[in-house]
């Protein structure tokens, strides 16, 4: 039977690669939600203007949220199927998109409801990277020992550490 660490790590993997795919395909497409897209739309126009940094790298609003859909869609699929450390490194960058939408947020002003959304998804993200990079705990997987043999150390902590001396 799988441990609740590994259905936990699941259950956040497959939930959170399914809703960056959603949210990734409508910043691509308008074919899930017109409104929604539109909304994105406007969205990303008025991330630009806050920071023409942006403007003066090239980078013009539709080039914005069509990578970072992109990499959304991308990332939530490796969250979703790919078994392993890629899930790491997706929910990583997942995370630093996620912070990235957070601080165009904060640029432009918007209120928290229409942020909300980020926070609590970064925060999943950011529970779900601590719990798979946490090391796995070995102390479950003891075997039960007679009484008092928990307090006698075992026979690789009796042995002498170092080199040894030959003669």
């Amino acid at each position: 039977m799988a441990s609740p660490r590994t259905v936990t790590i699941l259950a956040l993997s497959v939930a959170l690669g399914l809703f960056f795919v959603f949210m990734g395909t409508i910043k691509l497409t308008p074919r899930l939600s017109k409104d929604a897209y539109s909304e994105m739309k406007r969205a990303y126009k008025s991330y630009v203007r806050a920071l023409p940094l942006l403007k003066k790298m090239g980078i013009n609003s539709i080039l914005l949220r069509k990578s970072i859909g992109a990499l959304e869609v991308a990332c939530g699929i490796v969250m979703t199927l790919v078994p392993g450390r890629p899930k790491d490194v997706a929910n990583f960058f997942l995370l630093l998109l996620v912070l990235a939408v957070l601080f165009f947020h904060q640029l432009v002003g918007d209120p928290l409801k229409r942020y909300a959304h980020a926070l609590v998804f970064g925060i999943l993200l950011t529970c779900r990277l601590l719990i798979a990079r946490k090391p796995e705990d070995r102390s479950s997987e003891k075997k039960a020992l007679p009484e008092g043999a928990e307090d006698q150390p075992s026979l690789y902590e009796k042995a002498p550490q170092g080199k040894v001396k030959v003669s």
